[in-house]
């Protein structure tokens, strides 16, 4: 019998993994009787109102109406070898990032060499920026921001 190489057996491992996940999609269909309970956001409608118009006069120019991005893949880099903004909506990967790093992005900007995105910090007060972010995630449908909650969760275990 052959010893499996630890590589392998690490991919074999984490694959495993993965088919455990929880990872409900829009579209997607669970069997009859697993239906998740009802997601409560708990996020403040005077903020969410308050962020919409921060977004609407700051954002929106690049990210689109309601975060629905502008025409064209935001995944293929520009000739000058930037990503242009990507939607902020739950079709692309904003949800994928915990509440810390959407702040950071707005406030610093795009990470070197990835995007355009200007720093905000010292243009937005601290709580426009928050507002913002509250404002992106109720862009998000119950199945990504069910998504979402989970990976937040572990992000702020010690």
């Amino acid at each position: 019998m052959k010893h499996v190489q630890w590589p392998v057996f690490a991919a074999l491992l984490w694959g495993a993994g993965l088919t455990g996940c929880d990872r409900t999609i829009e579209g997607e269909t669970k069997p009859a009787g697993d239906e998740p309970s009802a997601l409560e956001r708990r996020l403040d409608s005077a903020q969410v109102e308050r962020g919409r118009i921060v977004y609407e006069k700051n954002c929106q120019v690049c990210h689109g109406d309601q975060g629905k991005g502008l025409p064209g893949d935001w995944r293929v880099r520009d000739a000058d070898g930037f990503y242009p903004p990507p939607p902020l909506d739950d079709s692309a990967h904003a949800w994928h990032h915990p509440t810390a790093v959407l702040l950071e992005v707005i406030r610093d900007g795009s990470p070197a060499g990835e995007g355009k995105m200007p720093a905000w910090q010292g243009t937005l007060t601290e709580q426009d920026m928050q507002d913002v972010v509250v404002y992106i995630k109720s862009l998000w449908s119950d199945p990504v921001y069910r998504l979402w909650l989970k990976m937040e969760r572990q992000s702020l275990e010690p």
